[in-house]
């Protein structure tokens, strides 16, 4: 039995509705969000890959770009834990990953000083691959950082309008998969643009997953995602509509590349226990169904890049 003294130092340490024994590191850590990091990697080994099967990669251009897409998810999920806490959108009711603001072991100043860092290490790193491939880029990395900090920070943030999915969509997927075959070879083609369909879509269908869960939270504080717009079963819907076009893709790539490029339907089994779990309304099958897709997407990316080399 703790005596009073370890007692009062076990809750200084983890505040109500925390784990026991968790610390600030591990808050920051949980806080990035490492288990849908696969939505930034992804995307640019399936950009890779293009450049490869066409016969055109760079080394450095493409580490950066890896680099990029990295800062760009850690430092919105950042910006989105701190802006929710001040927005009032981050309750003790809310499930999934610890928030860092909300979790009373870090400062929400700390947190926005975070974001502002990965963001800072995005642009310097899109700024040294613009230069060494085409300075038109700065361009599509100044809207990057600003759909990262306006996701769910500035006057209106659009994550709380239902804009979510179309700027993940966009960023995570055309831009992130399109961009790395475009800093390789400095050209984009019909196969790269489908490379950003597919990593969009799988990309989509996680942050859908992720808003059906905290619908019921995210109504009751006012944030307006795409799932408290259309409701449970039309998200639901929606849910298996992008998991349907991702693995439309290959088919179409395979138009273009031959029959290797089929080999991402190899993971469509995975799709099958996140579409059961959107039938939940409970929370924890809802949390495992947003780590499962994260996996499936980084097992699609690995099966389109083996297609595209074969």
């Amino acid at each position: 039995m703790p005596t009073s003294r370890s007692a009062a130092r076990t809750s200084r340490s983890s505040p109500a509705g925390l784990e026991p024994g968790l610390t600030p590191g591990r808050v920051w850590w949980l806080a990035a969000r490492p288990a849908t990091l696969s939505a930034s990697v992804s995307p640019v080994l399936m950009g890779t890959a293009v450049a490869v099967h066409e016969g055109g990669t760079r080394l450095w251009p493409g580490l950066g770009a890896l680099v990029v897409a990295l800062a760009l998810q850690v430092g919105t999920n950042y910006a989105n834990d701190y802006s929710d806490f001040r927005r009032g959108a981050d309750t003790s009711r809310r499930l999934g990953p610890v928030r860092a603001s909300a979790s009373g072991l870090v400062r929400p100043g700390a947190v926005r000083s975070a974001a502002l860092a990965a963001f800072a290490v995005a642009a310097a790193a899109g700024l040294a691959v613009s230069l060494a491939t085409d300075w038109r880029l700065l361009l599509a990395g100044v809207a990057c950082v600003l759909a990262g900090w306006l996701y769910t920070g500035g006057p209106r943030p659009y994550g709380y309008l239902g804009l979510g999915e179309l700027f993940v969509f966009v960023f995570f997927g055309l831009v992130a998969a399109g961009g790395t075959a475009y800093v390789n070879q400095l050209r984009l083609s019909p196969l790269a643009a489908l490379a950003g369909v597919a990593a969009g879509c799988l990309a989509c269908a996680i942050l859908a997953l992720n808003n059906l869960r905290d619908l019921d939270t995210d109504a009751s504080a006012g944030k307006r995602t795409l799932a408290v717009r259309l409701g449970r079963p039309r998200t639901r819907g929606l849910i298996a509509a992008f998991f349907g076009a991702a693995f439309l893709v290959p088919i179409a790539a395979a138009l273009a590349a031959g029959w290797p490029a089929l080999l991402p339907l190899l993971s469509a089994p995975l799709a099958l226990a996140p579409l059961r779990a959107t039938r939940e309304t409970a929370g924890p099958p809802l949390v495992a169904a947003l780590r499962r897709t994260a996996e499936l997407e980084a097992v699609y990316a690995l099966l389109w890049a083996l297609g595209l080399v074969l």
